[in-house]
């Protein structure tokens, strides 16, 4: 039973780690989102600058915005009135560590390819 205890928290810290993954994946599978990122990539952003560079309303890019909070993507600032975004990358590792594989995969193919027109279809 004591071992049980003790494995308990190791298992709530992967469920958290998977389920924080599955809000990254589900942040930047709309475009809208990742667009949003582009920009807060560049340089910092308040909602309205945000906003206007849609052709939605405050409000959507607002929710857009909660989600991309809640993912942990982008962090709020207040500077008075005003709401300032910043892009927080780190979540992003996850995905980045995911597509490798598919790197190396594409890599390895494009090479393949690569050969295979320079010999003129010829087999090594």
């Amino acid at each position: 039973m004591v071992t049980n205890l003790r494995m308990a928290p190791r298992r709530r810290q992967r469920r958290a780690r998977s389920i924080a993954s599955g809000a990254v994946y589900r942040a930047v599978a709309d475009p809208t989102r990742r667009a949003i990122l582009d920009g807060l990539a560049t340089e910092p952003l308040t909602v309205n600058e945000i906003a206007g560079r849609f052709p939605v309303s405050r409000p959507a890019i607002s929710k857009h915005l909660r989600l991309l909070r809640r993912a942990r993507l982008v962090r709020q600032q207040r500077d008075g009135r005003r709401r300032v975004y910043y892009l927080e990358p780190a979540p992003l590792r996850a995905i980045d560590q995911w597509l490798e594989r598919y790197r190396l995969f594409w890599s390895a193919l494009l090479l393949e390819l690569k050969d295979f027109v320079e010999t003129g279809g010829e087999t090594r």
